[in-house]
């Protein structure tokens, strides 16, 4: 399975259980996994986008 199916097949997955995925975050996501990213990075993107004010 391509980097891109696995996105898709986990957005689909989520607005089965009435989410929604933006653009932003799955390019976040493919970012992430070509390690264009590291983890930490993209922690903490999700965080500040979801409102977080701490870690």
């Amino acid at each position: 399975m391509s980097i891109e199916q696995a996105i898709q097949n986990a957005a689909v997955s989520v607005e089965m259980e009435g989410l929604h995925i933006d653009e932003q975050s799955k390019e976040w996501c493919r970012k992430l996994l070509h390690g264009e990213m590291t983890k930490e990075e993209y922690i903490r993107r999700v965080l500040q986008k979801a409102g977080a004010t701490a870690l």
